[in-house]
């Protein structure tokens, strides 16, 4: 009969060969977990290899990504598909075992891992998307959804901001089925964590909330199961296993040492660790027995055909619940959400409005909110000034069957915190703060991307528009970097339509996040027909013509398009032939057809300017190198926004001065 400790030195085994073989990669934290992860696995996860995506399963995240190959032996070992081969490419081109886990790449990674902290963050987000779907459609006698999420993190995780930001608030929450094991061997890569890191770990989350398991002997399979059980049995806190252990541990000369952290421990080493913990099987082999041992296939099989059963139960009970729990799942949309968006937006067009666009936001979310109960939004302290709450949102903190949650002041943790929602499924989860504030998040925002998580990013406050809050809140460049990041999809609307639309194309993205990109400021609404509204959805479109072809395209995006329809009614007034295009989504733009966008801007017509609030460099791709920019160059200054648009040149008059130098 195979024992606990052959299960966990396969894990040893199989990390150490791989990262051998491929001469990077971090042996030590694989090695030094595995006993835990052994545990975990055998005898409290519930999964299916067969059938990675069952809904119902247990999420397992590894914050400290570097440990990369525990994982993969772990699906490699329980029968996900994840063949030896695999295995013995870690790290290679195009190979399903890259560096750190990633999303999409490999069958049972639940979300990538990487930048320490932000796994924690996923795993609260998993946990509140488990919690509130459970709300929203458990029923007496059927539960539907009862999970756990296991998340494994380290030293360098709870030394980044990111896990106070998270851990607070999952404390707060109450968070009963996340269960964290902190790897407190003591090592990072410089050393002993001692010279830098001294916090009481099992304090600071006592303060926060969380249930703590102490001294949990991370290599005895007694005391883990215990400490499990431990944090098993309290359901209305989140659980910290403090769990001792040794870097590398079975290496008889770098146990313990941090050379073991992120290098390859070496042949010779590796060979002393082959005898010293009694595995006699050369490189990438595993024998039978252990195979046979750690496959999950069966049981795991077995427990997706009793959940199975109980929702066949569920959909005779509440067919209409089950329907709606299935759309959500499959990330449908509604059967009536073309006709009923389509026709909010051209309702809008016909009834104009002058209002900032943060406002018109909270009108789409109020119009479509009621369609959509899978919008699980929030903001980072700022819902007065985001306007992201309506009138039917409820908190989950009140009522766990909520679809609002008060992020508080952590710009970082709440975007990391959505990419987790948006990975569990059943929910679309928007965040918010202001523009400036995507500083804090970025690398969730960036994370996002990578993941292409369905999660929309709500953004007001957008320009020198918000005025005497000063240079500290302008942002000037965040625009563009937003623009840059691969899979981003972003939109700054100009009135209440392109904001609807904005929202409307936000909520239809599946291949990624989208920003939303709003006004403190009023805008006026814009005329339209019935084609320039539908085509906004094509991210760019000609709101202002000429007969024939234009001399001049004056281009902008958001509060600027005002600007831009004033000069193009002077230089009208003055027989002048001149086009204005709203380009509210430069991604969407750039995906249409060619002809499309010949159709709005020719080739032939090399008279551009770009008009917008925000740093210029982007724009000379739409304008050309002898196209002229109406920008920003510097940070902005303390003052009303109605001087500060002069000020930075935000004015009729220097629109038709530069557009003069073209076409003069």
């Amino acid at each position: 009969m195979t024992s606990r400790k052959e299960r966990a030195n396969a894990i040893r085994a199989l990390s150490m060969d791989a990262v051998q073989q491929s001469n990077s990669g971090h042996p030590g934290m694989p090695m030094g977990m595995a006993d835990i992860a052994e545990v975990l696995w055998f005898d409290y996860m519930d999964h299916n290899p067969s059938n990675p995506n069952w809904i119902d399963r247990d999420r397992f995240v590894l914050s400290n990504g570097h440990g990369s190959m525990l994982l993969y032996s772990l699906l490699h070992l329980t029968g996900y598909h994840l063949p030896m081969e695999e295995l013995k490419n870690f790290r290679q081109l195009h190979s399903k075992t890259p560096g750190h886990p990633e999303y999409g790449s490999t069958n049972g990674v639940e979300t990538t891992t990487g930048p320490l902290g932000q796994g924690i963050a996923n795993a609260v987000g998993l946990a509140i998307g488990e919690r509130t779907l459970a709300a929203q459609f458990n029923r007496t006698g059927h539960n539907l959804i009862d999970h756990y999420t296991y998340v494994f993190l380290g030293d360098g995780c709870m030394m980044e901001g990111i896990s106070h930001e998270v851990c607070s608030l999952a404390g707060t929450l109450k968070l009963g089925k996340l269960v964290a094991f902190y790897d407190d061997n003591g090592i990072s890569i410089d050393g002993d964590v001692d010279g830098w890191f001294q916090d009481n770990t099992a304090a600071r989350f006592e303060a926060y909330g969380w249930h703590v398991v102490h001294y949990v002997d991370g290599h005895d399979s007694t005391s883990i199961q215990k400490a499990i059980d431990n944090a098993r049995a309290v359901v209305d806190k989140p659980s910290l296993l403090i769990c001792k252990t040794i870097l590398a541990f079975g290496a008889p000369t770098k146990a313990g040492k941090n050379c073991a952290h992120g290098s390859p421990l070496g042949q010779e080493e590796i060979d002393a660790t082959r005898k010293a913990i009694g595995w006699n099987e050369p490189p990438f082999v595993i024998p039978a027995e252990i195979y046979h041992s750690w496959n999950a296939k069966k049981a795991g099989n077995k427990k997706e055909s009793a959940w199975q059963e109980k929702f066949s139960a569920y959909e005779k009970a509440f067919p209409e619940l089950a329907l709606e729990f299935k759309r959500r799942m499959h990330s449908k949309l509604p059967a009536n959400w073309q006709a009923e968006s389509h026709k909010i937006i051209q309702q809008l067009q016909t009834n104009p409005m002058n209002m900032a666009s943060r406002k018109a936001s909270q009108n789409a979310l109020e119009a479509f909110g009621p369609i959509l109960p899978e919008l699980l939004g929030g903001s980072a302290d700022l819902a007065p000034s985001n306007l992201t709450i309506w009138s039917q949102s409820k908190s989950i903190v009140n009522d766990h069957a909520g679809n609002y949650i008060h992020y508080g002041v952590r710009e970082f943790g709440m975007t990391a915190i959505g990419n987790g929602i948006a990975n569990h499924g059943g929910f679309i989860p928007y965040t918010a703060t202001f523009l400036i504030f995507v500083e804090y998040a970025r690398n969730a925002v960036r994370m996002a991307a990578l993941m292409k998580a369905r999660h929309i990013m709500v953004y007001t406050h957008d320009s020198i528009g918000l005025g005497a809050d000063g240079p500290t809140h302008q942002p000037v460049e965040q625009l563009a970097s937003l623009r840059m990041t691969p899979n981003m999809s972003n939109w700054r609307p100009c009135d209440q339509v392109e904001t609807t639309v904005a929202w409307k194309k936000a909520i239809e993205n599946c291949n990624g996040p989208t920003a939303i990109i709003l006004s403190r400021q009023k805008l006026a609404q814009q005329d339209r027909t019935s084609q320039q509204v539908l085509d906004i959805a094509r991210g760019g479109y000609i709101l202002k013509d000429c007969d024939g072809q234009p001399e001049l395209i004056l281009i902008a995006t958001g509060s600027e398009v005002e600007l831009a329809v004033a000069a193009y009614q002077q230089f009208n007034n003055e027989g002048r032939k001149v086009r204005v295009v709203s380009l509210p989504s430069t991604d969407v733009f750039d995906l249409q057809d060619q002809a499309y966008r010949e159709t709005v801007l020719p080739k032939a017509v090399t008279a551009r300017v770009a008009i917008e609030a925000g740093i210029t460099d982007y724009w000379y791709k739409y304008v050309g190198l002898n196209g002229q920019i109406v920008g920003i160059t510097t940070f902005g200054e303390s003052a009303p926004a109605e001087e500060l648009f002069p000020l930075f040149g935000f004015t009729v008059d220097n629109i038709l001065r530069k557009a003069r130098l073209l076409i003069t």
